[in-house]
């Protein structure tokens, strides 16, 4: 049976189509994923509903995947520290195939269904964590194996999935189908299908952060100072809390760290 993800496109003779053509093309296809996610919010909130409790009891979010869905899964893992001061554990993204398939396929690695809870393993995952299984068919072995594994542990699961009814789904507490319809390319999941899994993730990973209370109005007040940018950027908020102007609002972040340190620090002092 043809999956939707492995299903014909809906356009043919791609290589006689002008640049133009192309371009035009594949933009039409991809302005149907927002739909796509738009139908699955009612999953996408129950996932993140049960995803918040966990951690903030103390437990981790993890990603697993294989090729684009993994790639992606680290992404959104990696982003966390810098934009929202979290440590570098507490969102974590494991591919199949290890660092190495993050730049480069690894052979087979996504066929073995018992190495992603050899991989969770090395983290010591229990019932404290939350698990999201990442996969555009919902039938990699990996991904599959790591969920029913983790069940079986009391491990709480999620997936994001391009299929409806598919057997990573049948795995997951919580399953999300985005469901976008045959890729421009036939089955090149990185296309449609991985943009869905990033703006799901986009959603999952900021919602979980807003809740844990480290965004305050729109802003990133507990951003990792890491470049020039975003030293400039953490200064302008600090004058837009306070009084302060630049030069006085970079001493008082220079000297506490962080956009919410350093208001803090200022309104403290002026009830000493």
């Amino acid at each position: 049976m043809t999956t939707m993800t492995e299903s014909h496109s809906s356009y043919d003779h791609l290589e006689l189509m002008s640049v133009s053509e192309l371009v035009q093309n594949i933009n039409k296809e991809d302005q149907t994923v927002a739909f796509a996610v738009q139908k699955e919010q009612d999953s996408i909130i129950r996932l993140i509903e049960n995803i918040v409790p966990k951690i903030k009891n103390g437990g981790r979010l993890f990603y697993i995947g294989a090729g684009t869905s993994g790639r992606l899964g680290i992404l959104d893992a990696s982003e966390c520290p810098p934009t929202y001061g979290v440590p570098n554990d507490l969102v974590i993204g494991i591919i199949a195939g290890g660092d190495t398939a993050i730049r480069t396929a690894v052979e087979n690695a996504e066929d073995d269904d018992q190495q992603a809870w050899k991989d969770l393993g090395k983290f010591h995952i229990d019932e404290n964590d939350f698990l999201i299984g990442i996969a555009a068919s919902g039938t990699t072995p990996y991904v599959i194996g790591g969920l029913k594994e983790a069940r079986k542990h009391g491990v709480l699961t999620g997936c994001i999935t391009n299929n409806k009814n598919s057997p990573l789904s049948r795995e997951a507490d919580f399953p999300v189908e985005v469901v976008v319809g045959p890729e421009f390319v036939t089955g090149s999941t990185r296309m449609k299908s991985g943009t869905a899994q990033k703006m799901v993730l986009n959603i999952v990973s900021t919602s979980v952060m807003i809740q844990l209370g480290r965004v305050k109005g729109n802003k990133m007040v507990d951003m990792k100072l890491s470049n020039s940018k975003l030293v400039d950027r953490a200064i302008k908020m600090v004058m837009q809390e306070t009084p302060l102007d630049y030069e006085t609002a970079a001493k008082w972040l220079e000297k506490s760290g962080s956009v919410r340190q350093a208001v803090t620090a200022y309104q403290e002092s002026l009830n000493v």
